[in-house]
């Protein structure tokens, strides 16, 4: 896909691997939607980036977790632009509990994070499909974690539903085709403000610290890299659809031994 005079929606975009990727897209010339909840200033930032490079955006407030936004989000961008060629479902959220305090969840939390995390990519994918079938050509990248393919992560319920989003992924692929491609992105530990407030500044020094001392790569990515690996899926994987990429430094194989230099 030619990115130049494309139309984005990337939800989440206000900060994190959401604004990575907007911009990645401005820079190749992609008109780009910057969606956000709350962090209104921080999506200006990310607007005025994007224009700086030179293409048109749209700063909408959706929460994706209702269907009314969604569908609301979707019909600006044709509104604005005639149509939508990729979808970015970026936004996420999780409740920071560790797996062994199973007091630490209720219903409600796992309502809640299911709700953004799982739902949310659905109504947005069910939102745009009918536009991309149209134009003939779409693509939709999926912001997973390595959690769902692990089990780890932040709580169980947020590795419940990344695991469920996958899933959902490999479901959609079979029907959405041949004109939408989907794909999801399994990122690891991820540098940066999201992590560093939900594990507090001790844990988060430390977890950053070690795998950037055992993980096969040795290093622990930024949301820049899991840009680039969405921009691949968009823009070179013409014949990849329901695929699962994790960008994780190694994490998923184990810890490397000391002595592998």
């Amino acid at each position: 896909m030619n990115l130049a005079g494309k139309s984005a929606i990337v939800t989440g975009s206000a900060a994190g691997v959401g604004a990575a990727t907007a911009l990645s897209l401005a820079q190749k010339g992609c008109n780009v939607v910057v969606n956000y909840t709350k962090s209104e200033a921080e999506a200006d930032a990310v607007v005025a980036e994007c224009q700086a490079a030179g293409v048109k955006t749209l700063r909408v407030q959706a929460d994706v977790s209702s269907d009314d936004d969604c569908r609301r989000m979707v019909g600006e961008t044709v509104e604005a632009w005639g149509g939508v060629d990729i979808l970015v479902n970026n936004a996420g959220t999780s409740k920071f509990v560790e797996h062994a305090n199973l007091d630490g969840l209720d219903m409600e939390d796992f309502q809640r994070i299911y709700a953004v995390n799982v739902v949310g990519p659905y109504q947005m994918i069910r939102a745009v499909s009918p536009h991309m079938k149209i134009a003939g050509e779409g693509a939709v990248v999926n912001i997973s974690s390595v959690a769902g393919v692990t089990g780890m992560g932040s709580s169980v319920a947020y590795a419940a539903s990344k695991g469920a989003l996958n899933t959902m992924t490999l479901s959609l692929a079979r029907v959405l085709g041949p004109e939408i491609r989907i794909n999801t992105i399994c990122p690891g530990m991820i540098q940066g403000r999201w992590l560093r407030q939900g594990l507090g500044e001790e844990t988060y020094d430390n977890l950053l610290k070690s795998q950037q001392n055992s993980l096969p790569l040795r290093r622990v990515s930024t949301p820049e890299d899991v840009a680039d690996a969405v921009l691949w899926f968009i823009s070179g994987g013409a014949l990849v659809t329901g695929e699962t990429l994790l960008v994780d430094g190694g994490m998923h194989l184990g810890f490397a031994p000391l002595t592998a230099r």
